[in-house]
């Protein structure tokens, strides 16, 4: 008989100890990621499963609307009408089998919209964009039904709405159709306020975080793109309402968990634009143009900018840029082929050529240079210069340059003889600005006014003081400052030193002087109301909904140039640290000198019978941009030029005045001024007219 021995197992303390440990671990592993789930972190997954059960619905404000001064209306919000499905309360097929073709058949034919076009593709899905999309309704309502169930997704938009109440009244046929309706901007006077008024678009990528920040919503709310649309943003947004509501995993809403935050309604903003007299500016710059280019038979000129402006308070009255754009086509949507026809257009159409784009200034600007000069005593307003018709300049680069000849010559080569101050401006005599803005001296050694002119330091001081070179602060984004040059500008930018030739041609407004034609604007009305600077600006008030004003109409001075120092005292060509007013009777003078411009003067014959007395300047500038190289037309001797005019009005105690601008327009006397008649007179015919607001 065998005998089976069983033996112990011989299995060591430490493999238990080993498992034992292994467990801990596991177990340590799961109770420390239980204490940082529930205990550190818990607020947060707390937070996430609310936010999975909540959802926070966005209530767009109403926009406020834009009027003119008279209270026509410029910008408001309309009705647009759109056919919308919510794909989780469509019919069944299984339940209802054909019903819902039936339905997708029945809208098809409405709506205009096919059924179906076969293209449900990932890429398709993902560039899926409501109202812009070109998709069957059965592709639209898969992406729906995949993404947003019980969210109504938008199958047409802006349909007209008589379509809109046929949807509406097939309501109990047709369940999961309706209609939503989203307030979109119109513009009433279109292109004719345009430049002024902007238009709105999506929020920018660049903008995002500021508008997300204030309860904009990215791809649903527009903002201002340009004009007042861009500028009063803020007034005329209002705030997005809210409500804080539970929803179930589909998305479906429950029900309320907070009380809902109401919206806030934008402003309303009235400008200083009076829609008549913009109608006026706008007819006379666009007739002119016509007229000009029917003349020389070819288009020479195709842009131009008429700006009225009250020169007591800074009230813009008109402000007219041409060419321009429809901002009603931008209402809805903007279209990409149209923003791109005007991107490319050479004449700028998106740019605001008042304030955007800097110009020679050429004639009008001898102001600067007429205050200068009487206000340093260059010269007495009884002092003659004789105009022979041309000048000759030895051209220096440096102190002890010898020099070279150059010819200057007066737009009269046959010259004005002895010109005083009054005449010099009247006349507008280039050998008179000459002179008295870089010196000269004649053969016998003898010079013709003191010190050698007024210089280029003491001419952009001036220039300056009359508000050239500076942001003005209109209400319009784009503003520029032009340039004003003196000798360490020229070395900064040009590494050239400044030369006299160079003073003799600043002193005219050309060579590198460049101003905005609200600029020029600027200047007259200082002139004429006396001295002071105006803020020039499109703002009348802000009023609420309610019509309760919030911030009333107050006219701003910058600066009085008769009062705050605003002219460097040079000793040489130092400043002593000193600073110095324009003396009221220079104004007064120069007042004087441009009333003789319209009776005795360049402009005489273009302002003969009119029922306005006024006072003004011509202006007839040389200029050479990358239009006039390509047409090669920069010659020396024959250059283009562009048409300017100032005036204003009665020139005894100024309510208004108005520049004009023509593109290679020619003479400022022949083409820009006879705009600025019209407008002159079209204003003062208003005044007595009885005004009919327009809702």
């Amino acid at each position: 008989m065998s005998q089976t021995r069983f033996l112990k197992p011989n299995f060591e303390n430490w493999r238990y100890l080993v498992i034992y440990l292994a467990a801990g671990l596991v177990f340590a592993f799961y109770a420390l990621r239980l204490f940082s789930l529930q205990i550190i972190e818990g607020e947060k997954y707390q937070a996430d499963a609310n936010n999975n059960r909540t959802i926070v619905v966005n209530t767009p404000a109403q926009r406020g609307s834009i009027v003119d001064r008279n209270g026509f209306v410029l910008a408001r919000n309309v009705p647009s009408y759109n056919v919308v499905i919510t794909p989780a309360l469509l019919p069944d097929d299984e339940d209802s089998p054909g019903q819902l073709q039936k339905i997708y058949r029945e809208l098809s034919a409405l709506i205009g919209t096919p059924v179906n076009k076969g293209d449900t593709s990932e890429k398709t899905v993902k560039n899926f964009t409501p109202c812009i999309s070109d998709l069957g309704i059965e592709e639209i309502v898969y992406i729906g039904m995949t993404n947003w169930p019980f969210s109504p997704i938008k199958i047409k938009c802006n349909v007209d709405r008589r379509v809109a109440l046929a949807v509406q009244e097939k309501a109990p046929d047709w369940p999961g159709v309706g209609i939503s309706i989203d307030a979109v901007r119109e513009y009433p006077t279109g292109n004719l306020t345009a430049e002024i008024i902007g238009f709105l678009g999506p929020i920018p990528e660049n903008s995002l975080k500021y508008y997300t920040d204030r309860g904009f919503i990215s791809g649903r709310d527009k903002v201002g793109f340009a004009g007042i649309e861009y500028s009063m943003q803020d007034e005329l947004g209002g705030v997005n309402g809210q409500t804080v509501m539970e929803r179930d995993g589909a998305g479906q809403q429950l029900r309320n968990l907070e009380a809902p935050v109401e919206p806030i309604p934008g402003d309303d903003v009235v400008l200083t634009i009076d829609t008549r007299l913009q109608t006026i500016a706008r007819e006379a710059l666009l007739a002119q143009i016509k007229k000009y280019n029917d003349n020389a038979g070819k288009m020479k000129s195709n842009s131009g900018v008429v700006i009225a402006m009250n020169p007591n308070t800074g009230e813009v009255l008109a402000l007219v840029s041409y060419p321009n754009y429809e901002n009603n086509r931008m209402a809805r949507e903007i279209p990409s082929y149209y923003y791109n026809q005007l991107s490319q257009d050479p004449t700028h159409p998106m740019l605001n050529h008042a304030i955007s784009i800097q110009q020679p200034p050429g004639s009008v600007f001898k102001m600067a240079t007429a205050i200068g000069a009487l206000n340093e005593g260059v010269v007495t307003p009884e002092y003659q210069v004789e105009d022979p018709g041309k000048i000759v300049l030895m051209e220096k680069y440096y102190e002890n340059d010898p020099g070279r000849p150059y010819e200057y010559v007066c737009w009269d080569k046959a010259g004005h003889g002895m010109v005083n101050f009054w005449w010099g401006v009247a006349q507008s005599c280039d050998v008179y600005f000459y002179k008295i803005g870089g010196g000269y001296i004649s053969e016998n050694g003898v010079g013709d006014v003191k010190d050698g002119g007024l210089g280029p330091w003491r001419l952009s001081d001036y220039a300056k003081a009359l508000g050239y070179g500076h942001i003005l602060g209109i209400e319009l984004p784009g503003e520029i400052k032009g340039t004003i040059p003196n000798p360490t500008w020229k070395r900064i930018n040009h590494y050239e030193n400044w030369t006299t030739g160079d003073t003799y041609i600043a002193s005219m407004g050309q060579g590198y002087v460049s101003t905005t034609v609200l600029q020029v604007l600027s200047s007259f009305s200082t002139l004429a109301n006396g001295g002071k600077v105006m803020r020039p600006t499109l703002i009348r008030e802000v009023r609420s909904q309610d019509g309760k004003v919030i911030r009333p109409f107050s006219p701003e001075v910058l600066w009085d140039i008769t009062v705050d120092p605003q002219i460097n005292v040079y000793d040489g060509n130092n400043t002593t640290g000193e600073m110095k007013t324009v003396a009221p009777w220079v104004i007064e003078t120069a007042q004087d000198a441009m009333r003789m411009v319209v009776t005795d003067g360049t402009a005489k014959e273009t302002f003969e019978g009119s029922t306005v007395e006024s006072a003004g300047k011509t202006g007839t500038a040389e200029y050479c941009d990358d239009t006039a190289r390509e047409a090669d037309i920069c010659n020396r001797g024959t250059w283009p030029t562009h048409a300017w005019y100032a005036g204003y009005a009665p020139y005894d105690n100024p309510e208004i005045v108005v520049v004009a601008f023509v593109y290679n327009g020619g003479e400022g006397s022949v083409v820009a001024a006879p705009v600025v008649r019209k407008v002159l007179e079209g204003y003062f015919e208003l005044k007595d007219t009885t005004i009919t607001a327009v809702p």
